[in-house]
């Protein structure tokens, strides 16, 4: 199975020529940061849970990489009577030895960097994934604790309900919370070592302003996050990959990202007819639903007319279309505004 990673994404361009002290903390605070949302020990003793997760995330990032394992399994010490000490590291040790690896210039420091950020990525989407799971089965659990709270209660003559579902819902809303404070402190991170990245649904990728990332790009993604606007992220986030690493047509990916919500809710809203033959048609179901007012939607029909129709069908032999970078990263803004504006008004 091929893992989607950081340092194959960003291959090009070079983002680290050397390897300085603020790169060398950002590295630490990673690798405490997957400590936090999951760590290995629990109370001086190996979790169930971390152990799964950390031995999940090294073999991951190991085989992408083309390695056995990121550090070597199995170490050792001479002792004061000069005896070999020789014992096999957890996979959290491992992770740990290669992660805050002393740099020798042996590789490039963009390689260096991006490889052991790629750890990061993994991890917090992993963790992201384990954490959508249980939101998603939320409603029964809580359903099955609060039957357990009934079979206690009546047992002592008593009917006091929500003791074990509240737990429930404190843990899940805990775990939720801290999950996001680590994302928050890794953008914070990520500004603090000036590095033009951030973290979001499972993926770092660049982020040049950080006026745009903290109104445009965060609650964005926030809002994405939801399974059911999962092609409206994944064509976002082929977008800027595009945009970053010189692709082609990176506007039309966020134009079809556009698309796709336009119709989600029409579908959500009981607008489509199946009838629709564009995304034009689409527009009209929102306008007709008084969604969007006229200037709104002449706006939305504008866009798909002169950025995402050129770069969606053949120009036949008419010059190729293309967008310089600023009307590459204005289609791509303005169609995240766009995004975020229709889905607060379902």
């Amino acid at each position: 199975m091929l893992t989607d990673i950081f340092a194959h994404r960003y291959a090009q361009p070079r983002m680290w020529e050397t390897f300085y002290e603020e790169h060398r903390r950002l590295l630490v605070q990673g690798y405490q940061l997957l400590n936090d949302i999951c760590p290995y020990y629990v109370d001086g003793n190996e979790d169930k849970r971390g152990k799964e997760f950390w031995t999940l995330i090294h073999d991951l990032l190991a085989r992408e990489l083309g390695l056995k394992e990121l550090s070597p399994p199995y170490v050792g010490y001479y002792n004061k009577q000069n005896q070999w000490q020789g014992y096999h590291p957890s996979r959290v040790q491992m992770c740990e030895t290669w992660m805050l690896e002393t740099f020798d210039g042996k590789t490039s420091a963009d390689r260096f960097v991006k490889e052991r950020l790629s750890l990061v990525e993994i991890g917090f989407r992993e963790h992201e994934k384990f954490l959508a799971t249980l939101n998603a089965n939320l409603a029964g659990n809580i359903a099955i604790a609060e039957g357990f709270d009934r079979t206690v209660t009546k047992g002592v003559g008593l009917l006091i309900l929500g003791n074990t579902a509240d737990a429930v819902r404190a843990k899940n809303a805990s775990l939720n919370a801290k999950f996001q404070g680590a994302v928050n402190e890794l953008n914070a991170r990520f500004r603090q070592a000036n590095c033009q990245l951030h973290y979001h649904n499972g993926f770092i990728q660049v982020s040049e302003d950080q006026t745009v990332a903290e109104e445009i790009e965060t609650p964005f993604w926030r809002l994405v996050a939801e399974p059911k606007w999962h092609n409206v992220d994944h064509d976002m986030k082929e977008a800027i990959d595009l945009r970053d690493t010189g692709g082609r047509d990176p506007a039309l990916y966020a134009a079809r990202s556009l698309e796709s919500t336009i119709k989600i809710i029409s579908g959500e809203k009981q607008l489509t007819t199946d009838k629709e033959k564009g995304a034009h048609n689409y527009i009209d179901n929102l306008m007709g639903a008084k969604l969007i007012e006229v200037w709104e939607m002449e706006a939305l029909k504008h866009f798909f007319t002169k950025v995402r129709n050129p770069f969606g069908h053949g120009p036949g032999a008419a010059p190729m279309p293309s967008l310089t970078d600023q009307q590459t990263n204005w289609a791509i803004e303005n169609s995240m505004i766009w995004i975020k504006s229709l889905i607060r008004r379902m």
